[in-house]
């Protein structure tokens, strides 16, 4: 016969108490149940640990040593326990998160508010990154999700589509292009670009679409952050080519805003380890960043 937390729990009330009536009533067993759990647990361990007393029942000096383990030991398991419960609940954890830039302030701030509405309890630990950065970090198992722009590379990475965003151009409103409705590449290529730098999504999509007509990417100023950019913008030192959902756009209303011609897209997506299950808070934002999508 095995030991079972059942039969230890059981012993444990009962030397605690000194009384089985104690005890079962406390476990919700009945005495001869709890009867059968003892000596179930006797005979597994091959020893006596209760003996009977015409005062109630005392442990053994075996029964002894073996409650005085259990009474920690089964008190660290108790508080495990719960902590995993509290985890399941979403009662409390913390989501390790890498997300481009133009994402953690745009989308990235109302999801986490809706979370926290949710449940207010969870934490994100927010980097933010470039896409080939954060896929990286995903590989590594530095992050729990990524939120990056287009299909990870090689099937170690799964991928949950969540919206896309457009590249748009800014410029001063008396700029000539201004007056478009939307900038053909043909005409953009010759102007002064002003572009993140050349690891990020919005380079590689610009790359790429000029690429496709002939043309070459040749920027006239790069920058770290998208507010730099909105400010060489205002100043009138060129066309800033930023995503439609950095939040620093809003910086400055006097400028114009044009789409391109062809429309280009980036897909965002959520990135996790495949194979591997989310926590229950790496969930809960997932669930937020799709509320916030679809809204």
């Amino acid at each position: 016969m095995d030991v079972t937390l059942k039969g230890l729990r059981a012993f444990l009330a009962i030397a605690r108490h000194r009384s089985f009536t104690r005890a079962a009533g406390l476990l919700h067993v009945t005495q001869p149940a709890l009867t059968v759990q003892i000596r179930g647990l006797e005979a597994a361990l091959g020893l006596r640990l209760l003996d009977r007393t015409p005062q109630g029942v005392e442990p053994t000096e075996a029964g002894a040593e073996l409650a005085r383990v259990l009474e920690v030991q089964l008190r660290d398991l108790d508080h495990t326990l719960e902590n995993v419960r509290d985890l399941a609940a979403r009662r409390r954890g913390t989501v390790r998160l890498a997300a481009l830039p133009s994402v953690a302030s745009g989308p990235l701030p109302r999801a986490m508010l809706r979370m926290r509405g949710q449940h207010p309890e969870l934490r994100v630990q927010l980097q933010e990154a470039v896409t080939g950065r954060i896929h990286d970090m995903v590989r590594a198992d530095m992050v729990d999700i990524g939120i990056a722009s287009g299909p990870p590379p090689g099937p170690d990475l799964a991928r949950e589509p969540l919206f896309q965003d457009r590249l748009l151009a800014i410029l001063p409103a008396d700029h000539p292009l201004a007056s478009r409705r939307r900038i053909p590449l043909e005409a953009l290529a010759r102007e002064h670009l002003l572009l993140l730098e050349s690891n990020t999504s919005v380079w590689r999509v610009l790359d790429d679409a000029l690429a496709a007509k002939g043309l070459r990417l040749s920027p006239f100023q790069q920058a770290v952050h998208t507010s730099s950019l909105i400010g060489m913008a205002q100043a009138g030192l060129g066309i800033a080519l930023l995503p439609s959902t950095a939040v620093e756009l809003r910086m400055a209303p006097e400028l114009a805003r044009r789409p391109l011609q062809p429309d280009l897209v980036r897909e965002i997506m959520v990135v996790h380890r495949a194979g591997r299950s989310l926590s229950p808070a790496a969930e809960a934002l997932v669930e937020a960043l799709r509320e916030v999508a679809r809204d």
